[in-house]
């Protein structure tokens, strides 16, 4: 795969989840959006010295909150992400598609046990010395993914017509990486 962006030194990028963000967004009601995140997630990008990539990540899916408590619990069951039979969800890359500052990803995807092709668009920050002088790097990146690929089918249709939850969600991701090696 070809390198993810101009700028990035060869080695192993890893994810800082502290200065790192991923998060969703989904209809609710047909007329407002549920917002979440999760927590505990961990990644490396791996740029090769004959420039080409390797992407993967790795998220703990008990970690998701909606600021919620009672409709993270609900989520947590399985209905939803059943985190007790499939507690990651994860991310590989397989293709890399540079455009100047912005590129996109695409990669395998797998939550609850399914695993479907994603791409993110991505656009890349920039490097810099880092707090300790190694370097990091920046970047944002969506996506859009319909749950029902993904094992989340459960339909609750409201009386008046549509549904309580969308079958869209918006993914938004906010990461720094540090230069490990």
């Amino acid at each position: 795969m070809s390198a993810p962006a101009k700028g990035l030194a060869a080695g192993t990028w890893v994810i800082d989840p502290a200065h790192s963000s991923l998060e969703f967004s989904v209809r609710h009601l047909m007329v407002s959006k549920v917002r979440g995140r999760f927590t505990d997630f961990s990644g490396t990008l791996v740029v090769h010295e004959d420039g080409t990539a390797d992407a993967e990540a790795e998220i703990q899916v008990a970690s998701l909150t909606t600021d919620n408590p009672q409709r993270d619990a609900h989520l947590a069951t399985a209905d939803f992400f059943d985190a007790a039979n499939h507690p990651t969800a994860t991310f590989k890359a397989t293709g890399f598609k540079a455009l100047s500052n912005e590129f996109s990803v695409t990669g395998d995807f797998t939550v609850r046990g399914n695993t479907k092709p994603v791409t993110l668009a991505v656009e890349f920050l920039g490097t810099g010395p880092g707090m300790a002088d190694a370097p990091v790097a920046g970047f944002t990146a969506t996506a859009t993914v319909n749950r029902r690929d993904f094992g989340l089918t459960i339909d609750m249709p409201m009386a008046d017509g549509g549904a309580v939850i969308g079958d869209k969600i918006n993914l938004s991701l906010d990461i720094e990486v540090g230069l490990q090696s």
